[in-house]
């Protein structure tokens, strides 16, 4: 008999209803400060539309910013924080509600599953770590939801030609620049989150290279 296949995190979004978003986002507080700027702005953004906003758990950097955006908005915020972190104090001690997990595979697995979409804010290997894995979820059919990277100062730009170098390579097939969407704006994030359709049913079809 025929295993079935794995299950998928998700099976669609909301279009219009309230949301459960998760963001990735870093740490760093030397970053430029437009970077919190506009996470900050976009934890209000998705406060106000009455999302549910669930990220790294941090107090700092990007991080810290876009909680701080969403609770000033009265938005509802879910950390997923390692317990070693929460031993050195690198939580957020306003959340709605902080999550201890057990190491950092628990902690991705948390953020993305059940979410209706993913956000990715500039950041480091942390952050690029947990973009990958949604995207490869994503080409497998295990995740069907939206993935937008803002492209704030730029940031993005590099490794969304890396990734159309990727299918240009035969890496990937031209279906697979789909699985990802780049915007300027903050403002233009959640427009583009309702604006994006679901994953191909049948992505598993053309996951290999043709």
């Amino acid at each position: 008999m025929e295993a079935a296949p794995p299950r998928a995190l998700h099976s669609g979004f909301r279009e219009e209803a309230p949301m459960r978003i998760c963001v990735y986002c870093a740490s760093s507080q030397h970053a430029h400060a437009e970077y919190r700027a506009s996470a900050y702005r976009l934890g209000e953004l998705l406060a106000e539309a009455g999302c549910t906003v669930v990220y790294g758990g941090g107090s700092a950097g990007s991080m810290g910013a876009v909680a701080d955006g969403a609770l000033a908005r009265g938005g509802e915020v879910i950390g997923i924080l390692p317990r070693f972190m929460a031993d050195l104090e690198w939580g957020h001690p306003g959340l709605t509600r902080l999550e201890l997990v057990e190491d950092m595979r628990e902690r991705k697995h948390k953020l993305l599953a059940g979410s209706d979409a993913v956000i990715a804010l500039p950041g480091g290997c942390g952050t690029l770590e947990e973009l990958f894995e949604a995207i490869t979820l994503k080409r497998l059919g295990l995740y069907f939801n939206p993935i937008v990277l803002l492209n704030t100062r730029g940031f993005y730009a590099p490794l969304d030609a890396f990734l159309r170098t990727a299918i240009d390579e035969r890496f990937m097939n031209p279906e697979h620049a789909g699985m990802w969407q780049l915007v300027e704006h903050v403002e233009d994030v959640l427009p583009t989150i309702r604006a994006t359709p679901r994953w191909h049913d049948n992505a598993r079809e053309f996951a290999v290279v043709r």
